[in-house]
């Protein structure tokens, strides 16, 4: 059974998105959603936690909530697929079950 993952905390605030990425598998997806999209960006804190990711587990982040925020396509980790509204939709239908990490 596959699970969209969706976490909408800063990882700097609080431990959804640690959290989050301890209860993956393979084939499942993590969408970084609202104030999540700073776990995204290069250079931080966490974004060794996601580039040393071994592409078992897919990830997502929702561009108007970057752009919300200020951060460019340009500053989000290469293995972080950006998507519109309609892509977390998709994302929404192609997976079995949706976890989201509060």
């Amino acid at each position: 059974m596959s699970v969209l993952h969706t976490v909408n905390k800063s990882p700097f605030e609080k431990a959804a998105f640690e959290s989050c990425l301890k209860h993956t598998g393979p084939g499942d997806a993590v969408l970084l959603i609202e104030d999540g999209v700073y776990a995204a960006v290069k250079g931080t804190a966490v974004a060794d936690r996601i580039a040393g990711g071994n592409g078992a587990v897919s990830l997502y982040a929702l561009g108007p909530d970057l752009a919300a925020r200020g951060i460019t396509e340009s500053a989000v980790i290469e293995t972080v697929k950006v998507v519109d509204y309609g892509g977390f939709v998709d994302l929404i239908t192609e997976y079995d079950v949706s976890q989201a990490w509060l």
